[in-house]
């Protein structure tokens, strides 16, 4: 039975992820945890994560070690206050920021139009999603599945050279925006294309239509955001590459 995101994440594939191939490996490898979109989807296999951003590599410890005992009994973040109005340790906090808005970075407080009182806002609505009783209670329901997952905090290279399926979604190389803390000008995508190819088992590497540095073919199209806001054009043309 699938499971909901954890946290909140840039380019995160796990609405798209039911498109990609599905493993075809006890094992899933992802040197671009992020949000870990694709591995939530196959939770049950083995998952070995890697992340270079040390707080996202601090949420992943805590989800994978936290009780849900623990999690139940975090605090709400009051709606006209933030995040610094709550007591609890560093790690819950870095959790909590990442679902206090529908943005893909961290917050210290909850949107505009998280307040119910705004002229025309339906009570309710998108609440749950939100960090809140209901996605604690998902959240304290799903970490008992992920005990068995492992995060390593570095670069793509320090990913174990082993038989796997590997699901590899750096940042796009010809992204405008600077919205990763580790962003797509620190990449050097000639290395990475031949790391992707040196891997072994099943490889999927994601990217836009604008990459070169793989022969990409196209796969599909997905609504697009830049800081919380739909691009433009409303649309990012994806491409894809796949060993075998």
């Amino acid at each position: 039975m699938a499971i909901g995101t954890f946290f909140r994440h840039v380019g995160s594939k796990y609405l798209t992820g039911a498109h990609y191939p599905p493993p075809a490996h006890d094992t899933i490898v992802e040197p671009f945890a992020g949000g870990a979109g694709y591995s939530v989807r196959y939770h049950r296999r083995r998952v070995i994560l890697v992340e270079r951003d040390p707080e996202v590599a601090r949420v992943w410890r805590y989800l994978i070690g936290v009780s849900a005992r623990e999690l139940l009994a975090l605090p709400d973040v009051p709606l006209d206050g933030s995040l610094d109005d709550v007591k609890c340790s560093a790690d819950a906090r870095a959790l909590i920021a990442r679902n206090l808005n529908f943005a893909s970075g961290p917050s210290k407080r909850f949107s505009a139009w998280r307040d119910e009182k705004r002229p025309g806002k339906k009570p309710g609505s998108k609440l749950a999603a939100l960090w809140g009783p209901t996605l604690r209670a998902r959240l304290a329901a799903q970490v008992e599945k992920i005990r068995h997952w492992k995060v390593i905090e570095g670069t793509y290279s320090q990913a174990p050279d082993i038989e796997a399926t590997w699901f590899i979604d750096a940042p796009y190389q010809n992204m405008l925006s600077k919205i990763y803390r580790h962003d797509a000008d620190v990449i050097d995508f000639r290395a990475l294309a031949k790391f992707c190819r040196e891997r072994r088992g099943q490889v999927i590497v994601c990217e836009n239509a604008d990459a070169r540095w793989l022969p990409f073919r196209p796969f599909g199209s997905r609504m697009a955001a830049y800081r919380g806001k739909i691009k433009p054009d409303g649309v990012s043309q994806e491409v894809i590459w796949t060993k075998p």
